[in-house]
């Protein structure tokens, strides 16, 4: 194994297209941090990642996303480290079909999707910087197209809960984030990907009609490896250097994201509410 010194961290990194993911970068020689809330299958991960690529640099971190002082104490434990941070995959997410909410009482899939990773990145900025040409990819979704942000319904206060559009509201807020994260910092590379639509477990863990559905397409939907293709050209191809605020998809390909997600000042709105809700 040839080793390089760069250092990766991704969230969800021990399964799905994390794995494929961090399987990817371990074969290049990266040092990852796989960020995950289950340990004992973040370790069968790790084991087997470190198995199939010879790469002994694979470490774990506990991390729930749902619980924004876990976040904290995750960031903290990582930046006690004092290495640099070349690259900040935020890759996990969820997507449920009932109303469930996070430690903090935001509703669960814009809590994970976007919330925690928000304060997650905004508390390993000093690691970023610390890199001599850090990258960011948030991994976001082509159903960000059908979302609309609800700025009075973060805490699902309104009846009549609609888990897709749910879903698709903090797939939205991933690529905004995006946007205006790479207006404030032009230092950083900061990119939204759409993996596509890949044959995971994802949806068959939320269950009912969703897990159904998904199961029925399941033979239609592209490859984990496939799936990861995007994360991995954007998070350490050379030809993304110095790329920023762009949304990519098959790979090394880019879009315009929907127009709602073009909006700037709803981009800022957004970072605002963002920060005043993780008390920054």
């Amino acid at each position: 194994m040839q080793y390089n010194d760069k250092h990766v961290l991704i969230t969800g990194g021990n399964d799905g297209i994390g794995k494929q993911t961090t399987l990817g970068l371990a074969r290049m020689g990266y040092s990852v941090t796989i960020a995950c809330r289950n340990q004992e299958k973040g370790q069968q991960a790790m084991a087997e990642i470190q198995a199939a690529t010879g790469n002994e640099r694979i470490d774990l971190l506990s991390l729930d996303l749902a619980d924004l002082q876990d976040v904290r104490r995750a960031a903290a434990t990582f930046t006690e480290r004092g290495k640099p941070l070349d690259v900040l995959i935020n890759n996990a997410g969820i997507v449920v079909t009932e109303l469930q909410k996070t430690v903090q009482g935001y509703e669960l899939q814009f809590g994970v999707n976007h919330l925690g990773h928000f304060l997650l990145t905004s508390l390993l900025m000093d690691a970023l910087q610390a890199a001599p040409a850090p990258r960011v990819v948030n991994v976001s979704s082509h159903v960000h197209y059908s979302g609309g942000l609800d700025f009075e319904n973060l805490r699902g206060e309104k009846a009549g809960y609609h888990g897709l559009k749910a879903y698709a509201q903090s797939k939205l807020a991933n690529v905004l984030f995006t946007r205006e994260f790479a207006q404030r910092y032009p230092g950083i590379a900061c990119n939204a990907v759409h993996p596509g639509a890949v044959r995971t477990r994802f949806a068959n863990k939320s269950g009912g009609w969703y897990s159904l559905g998904w199961t029925i397409l399941s033979p239609l939907l592209i490859s984990q490896e496939k799936g990861a293709r995007t994360s991995l050209y954007v998070a350490a191809d050379p030809g993304a250097a110095g790329v920023s605020g762009q949304y990519f998809y098959a790979r090394n390909k880019t879009r315009y994201p929907s127009r709602i997600a073009q909006n700037p000042e709803l981009a800022k709105q957004l970072w605002a509410w963002s920060e005043a809700a993780v008390n920054k």
